[in-house]
């Protein structure tokens, strides 16, 4: 799979670029990448979600080019939860619609699930827990070490430290977050999606956004309703393993949790069989 990102979706404040995959008759399977990422994140488990049925959508984040930037410069994880329901709408999604989140993406999902159930069956995210549990974490030394990039993010020094010889910065955060990866394949999409100093300001504004004096405290304290399958590397140096406790405490009834040995950050990369099977075997139920 290599997205070509043929066809646009106008969402008002930005257009999202994005690539369909499978029967137009079957179940919506919307697919969030995070960072440092692109949709070609998704290119072992399009083939398989295909393979069971699913209409694949995998499009490519908002500011992440081919995808525009936004014109209100909003970045925000509500607002990344908003375009997947948004997307929902568009692409003409049902009852049926699964929702399927890595890093970013998978804060979209929790966000979007908890804010408009009823347009999703199920979920499944990858490598950032429920945002309660995520926002825990944050009271251990462990964790704010393993996340100071976040912190870095909102200096003024990162985009151009970031931007140096050719993304290299990237390419050390990939080593660091999933340590027995070679990311050398990720690298021409990430050069795409920054293609721009534009595309590399609006990723980062995830990060800045991260600390944008918007509640997200109500919506993280409502119940989840939309079961969850939570999967995580056991040896993620982004999110480390050593915070999650019981992590579906934190998720709907009928959710579940699978902790995914030699992996890191980039499980669904790393693991694709032992992913592809918890999926299969959470969304048949």
């Amino acid at each position: 799979m290599v997205p070509d990102f043929a066809r646009h979706v106008d969402l008002g404040d930005v257009t999202l670029a994005y690539d369909e995959y499978g029967p137009a008759s079957g179940p919506l399977a919307l697919c969030l990448h995070g960072f440092p990422d692109t949709a070609h994140t998704f290119r072992y488990l399009v083939p398989f979600l295909v393979q069971v049925g699913y209409r694949v959508i995998v499009p490519a984040m908002r500011g992440y080019a081919p995808s525009s930037i936004s014109k209100s410069g909003d970045y925000h994880v509500s607002t990344l939860a908003r375009d997947a329901n948004q997307l929902h709408d568009h692409l003409g999604g049902d009852e049926r619609a699964v929702l399927i989140g890595h890093d970013w993406g998978a804060a979209a999902t929790y966000l979007a699930t908890t804010s408009e159930p009823a347009r999703w069956r199920r979920a499944v995210t990858v490598a950032v827990p429920p945002l309660a549990v995520f926002a825990g974490a944050f009271s251990r030394f462990d964790q704010l070490r393993a996340s100071w990039y976040m912190f870095f993010f909102q200096n003024s020094l990162a985009e151009p430290v970031v931007a140096l010889e050719d993304l290299a910065f990237l390419r050390e955060l990939w080593t660091s977050w999933s340590p027995h990866y070679d990311p050398t394949e990720e690298l021409a999409p990430l050069r795409a999606a920054f293609a721009t100093q534009e595309n590399l300001h609006a990723a980062l504004g995830y990060y800045h956004a991260m600390f944008a004096p918007r509640a997200l405290s109500p919506i993280i304290a409502d119940a989840p309703s939309v079961a969850t399958l939570y999967l995580h590397g056991a040896d993620d140096g982004c999110f480390l393993a050593s915070g999650l406790g019981n992590v579906v405490d934190a998720l709907a009834a009928n959710s579940a949790f699978e902790l995914i040995e030699h992996a890191g950050h980039f499980v669904h990369l790393e693991q694709p069989e032992k992913v592809h099977q918890a999926i299969d075997k959470f969304l048949a139920d």
